[in-house]
């Protein structure tokens, strides 16, 4: 790999200390990195160079040991103490920057990568333009300059224009990667060879085989510290708009017309613009939202807080191979159990055989699970041994694991191997995201004209409220665990 420099924007942050630096050093670790890289952290507290190590040595329970890998790693790391709003942060910082260009005797490729809470973009964006951070070593910035931004991207339609036109007005949008780390997970990426590689599957893959189509993504725990971020944010916008809808998008895509980076993206963004949108005035019935129970007690949530901390959806899109088939679409924290995955219900026809011995009451489904213990399972109907004519469902399965007995990249490695590469088929486009924030502030509008009594409250350690249940249920179907 080419030399590059890598500043983190955010660098004592959640996201840097505990994806983006043990993603860095996995890959160093592996020989992925090449001989010469620089990584800058930038942010407001003052630390020198060692003092910024030694934050990342105790972070990562390093203290007094010797590790021959860290030692080597941490030596391309440095500190730049700054303000995202004072740009003499942003000069000291591309003072050091040249300093590295020097080092090598050329231009290196620069990825400022905005590991900050999403109100501190425009700041740093307009930094930097200002301070022509963002022109690389003036040798063409289209080729020296990328920029990583995490979601949420705005927190509504407008904001996420705002967000795209300044990203637009300083960068080319072959240099900007908008991160959705879901789309770099493997089992995510293998749907499309499951699913067009696998003739007995692509010919069932639409409305007059698939029953309706379940996704779900339930955590266990609660904000976890951030609810200075998450309140006022709430889980539509941190989970629904980019994670679920790409999930959906990965299901509900025609095959891309190859294998290359943008065929991918034109066939997902025309799945995103397919979900059929929901009139404000109709969203108290599809879509339901709740807050489990103490979280207003959280620290840094209002005590007054509407955010939701669950939302589940029922969605349709409308393209011929889907057309009236119910998607339902539930996110939630503090939830039964730890799971992200996508079950594919088939429609339950049982032979006329076995009528009178009574065929079970949901049949075949296909679950894609995304985390944990990534891999496929079908259900299947068989027959139970026992000498009566008796009939059952049974699971075969695959995981990633068991079958090919080796570490799966993490999805930040693979990100970032990305956007090193200059590959961009794992990142969101622009028109991706104006169809997904269309969808989902045509939510946010109707529930600001429903009353305060439409958010449930939910036992933590549960599915959610009952009224998710209602939801599915109203279509004469249930959540299946």
């Amino acid at each position: 790999m080419s030399s590059f420099v890598i500043v983190i924007f955010g660098g004592t942050g959640n996201l840097a200390q505990h994806k983006l630096f043990p993603a860095l050093y996995s890959l160093f670790a592996k020989g992925k990195l090449g001989k010469k890289f620089y990584i800058v952290s930038f942010s407001r507290r003052k630390f020198s160079d060692e003092d910024y190590r030694k934050l990342l040595r105790d972070e990562w329970g390093l203290t007094g040991s010797r590790n021959t890998n860290w030692e080597a790693f941490v030596k391309n790391i440095y500190y730049s103490q700054g303000y995202f709003d004072d740009i003499s942060g942003y000069k000291e910082l591309n003072k050091r920057l040249n300093v590295f260009d020097n080092e090598v005797g050329a231009c290196i490729t620069r990825l400022f990568y905005l590991a900050t809470p999403p109100d501190k973009y425009l700041s740093i964006l307009n930094k930097l333009k200002e301070s022509k951070l963002a022109e690389g070593c003036g040798q063409g910035s289209e080729k020296w300059t990328r920029l990583a931004i995490e979601k949420p991207f705005g927190k509504d339609l407008e904001s996420s224009i705002e967000l795209d036109k300044t990203l637009a007005d300083i960068f080319e949008e072959k240099q900007i990667y908008r991160v959705d780390h879901y789309l770099a997970k493997e089992t995510v990426q293998n749907m499309l060879a499951f699913r067009f590689a696998n003739g007995i599957f692509e010919p069932i893959w639409n409305k007059k085989y698939i029953d309706h189509v379940q996704i779900t993504f339930a955590e266990k725990k609660g904000i976890a510290g951030r609810g200075s971020f998450f309140d006022g944010i709430g889980i539509l916008r941190d989970v629904a708009q980019n994670h679920l809808l790409q999930l959906l998008a990965a299901i509900t895509m025609e095959a891309p017309k190859s294998f290359s980076r943008e065929s991918v993206r034109d066939a997902r963004a025309a799945a995103i613009k397919a979900i059929r949108a929901i009139a404000p005035e109709n969203v108290y019935k599809q879509v339901v939202r709740a807050q489990y129970e103490g979280y207003r007690n959280e620290k840094g949530v209002a005590p007054n807080s509407m955010t939701e901390t669950f939302v589940a959806m029922q969605l349709f899109v409308d393209t011929w191979r889907f057309k009236g088939v119910p998607f339902y679409i539930r996110a939630g924290k503090k939830m039964a159990e730890n799971i992200v995955e996508i079950k594919l219900v088939f429609i339950q026809t049982c032979h006329v055989l076995f009528k009178e011995y009574g065929c079970p009451e949901i049949g075949n489904v296909l679950t894609i699970r995304i985390q944990p213990n990534e891999g496929i399972r079908m259900r299947v109907v068989v027959k139970r041994p026992d000498s009566k004519l008796s009939l059952d469902t049974v699971d075969m399965k695959f995981t990633y694991n068991e079958v090919f007995g080796e570490h799966i990249d993490e999805s930040y490695e693979k990100l970032l191997l990305d956007i090193f590469s200059g590959d961009q088929m794992l990142f969101n486009r622009s028109d991706e995201l104006a169809s997904s924030w269309q969808l989902i502030s045509q939510i946010m509008e109707g529930w600001k004209k429903q009353a305060s009594s439409s958010l449930s409250v939910y036992t933590p350690g549960t599915w959610g409220p009952k009224d998710a249940d209602e939801l599915i249920g109203q279509d004469g179907k249930k959540w299946i665990s």
